[in-house]
């Protein structure tokens, strides 16, 4: 983040929260509006160059706007976002969701993931070192524009059954060693045709179990309310299969 000046660092930060919210392009008009950044559209005009120069932006196809980069969204994530807290109420809904398949590590994981796609409303998966994928929310994807291109779709729900796939992931938090990891567009799916799309995942491990369990979603996906329910629901998981020997 030492490469960016603070007006930068402000104006990067607008542009992720307005592409959050809308997903369409970002233009210094809308910026100016309605985000009080003390400059006139000019200036922020150069200095979304500047961003995009950096590689934290990229030029939208169609549009005068900018989008947020795979590096930019990175460092959002990294040193700006402020995550918020899981209520109380989300905490003893994830508990009550799988407390009754604790013993059972088939219907725990499927309770799981289900739970996180219904909290969630993207597409939750979780995968074991153990060869099982599960999935559910497949319908919240198609809620998202971006997932109304066909090409995009049909080579997502492609993945949903390539296991080995998921099992490098899987690999990833061994090498990395965090408790939450994010896939961010081309750079991390390696393929330009996941460009818009975003993952978060969190580990879990037990004496014979080890897994991820996470969403998939539009890159633009609301990172500081999902990150915290993703991190909750892996531990959780890691303190149930430990307790059960699983």
């Amino acid at each position: 983040m030492e490469d960016l000046t603070q007006r930068q660092v402000d104006i990067l930060k607008a542009i992720i929260q307005e592409y959050t919210e809308s997903g369409e392009a970002v233009g210094s008009e809308i910026l100016e509006k309605k985000y009080k950044l003390g400059v006139s559209p000019a200036t922020i005009r150069n200095e979304m160059v500047e961003l995009t120069k950096k590689g934290y932006l990229k030029k939208a196809h169609f549009s005068s706007g900018r989008v947020p980069s795979a590096k930019g969204f990175r460092l959002y994530i990294v040193h700006l976002m402020k995550t918020k807290e899981l209520s109380t109420t989300d905490e003893v809904a994830y508990k009550n969701s799988v407390w009754d398949e604790r013993k059972e590590a088939h219907r725990l994981l499927q309770h799981a993931t289900k739970t996180v796609a219904d909290k969630t409303g993207l597409l939750s998966l979780s995968a074991t070192n153990l060869g099982d994928l599960y999935y559910s929310g497949v319908g919240n994807l198609l809620s998202k524009p971006e997932f109304l291109d066909l090409a995009l779709s049909k080579n997502l729900f492609g993945l949903l059954d390539e296991v080995n796939y998921w099992e490098r992931i899987l690999d990833r938090f061994y090498r990395l060693e965090e408790d939450i990891i994010y896939l961010l567009g081309e750079e991390d799916f390696r393929d330009p045709l996941f460009e818009s799309c975003g993952c978060i995942f969190g580990e879990f491990e037990g004496k014979k179990i080890k897994g991820i369990i996470g969403v998939l979603g539009p890159k633009r996906m609301y990172y500081d309310e999902i990150s915290p329910q993703i991190r909750y629901i892996s531990q959780l998981l890691g303190e149930i299969i430990k307790e059960q020997g699983l």
